[in-house]
């Protein structure tokens, strides 16, 4: 179970965003799958206390049943961004569907350059047809905060042991994650401003 990216698989699909390349100790939250109308406020909510922004990669079905969330994640300075319409898996989905999908997802937010393909599962054919219009961001560290067999101390050190400079962290706006996320959060953010990290939205 990698909590970060190996460095083979990111050599592999060189087009993708894995990390950020940064002279300064900037980091990229960012928070899939939402929103959701009992996790976003509260993650709204913590991001505000601890004076950060964050990126929000959204599905088009959940954006169309609560509207007024993104206009939340919106005022509080926050980005959006592109997660697909109905969350399907690239592996599974032929590229015109992917394609049809993300589109789909891409009209509720016309200004919008950042996809993230669910479950990190994309192949190479359909990053031939996105790579042009949009900027595929991936990640080098992954929280693991929706595997139910984990723990949150174990999703804490899942980011702070594998956070550096540029990197990716991924969190998930979602019920099955919340139990995970909600003791650690908080106190995570703390620990790596302590650690001289800022939190950038600039992609």
């Amino acid at each position: 179970m990698f909590a970060t990216t190996p460095k083979f698989i990111q050599a592999l699909f060189p087009s993708l965003v894995w990390r950020k390349e940064t002279k300064n100790k900037e980091i990229w939250l960012t928070f899939d799958d939402g929103p959701d109308p009992e996790i976003t406020p509260w993650i709204l909510s913590v991001l505000k206390e601890e004076e950060i922004k964050a990126t929000f990669f959204l599905v088009g079905q959940q954006i169309e049943e609560f509207p007024e969330l993104v206009g939340a994640i919106i005022n509080d300075g926050h980005l959006i961004a592109n997660h697909s319409y109905s969350h399907r898996n690239g592996w599974l989905t032929s590229k015109e569907k992917y394609l049809k999908d993300i589109e789909t997802c891409q009209e509720l937010m016309p200004n919008n350059k950042l996809f993230r393909p669910p479950y990190g599962k994309i192949t190479k054919a359909q990053i031939s047809l996105l790579k042009d219009k949009y900027k595929i961001i991936l990640w080098d560290v992954l929280s693991w905060d929706f595997q139910q067999n984990t723990s949150p101390k174990r999703v804490q050190e899942n980011i702070l042991k594998n956070t550096k400079s540029g990197s990716i962290i991924v969190m998930h706006n979602n019920q099955k994650s919340y139990k995970n996320m909600q003791p650690i959060l908080e106190e995570t953010i703390q620990i790596l401003k302590k650690k001289g990290f800022r939190f950038s939205v600039t992609w």
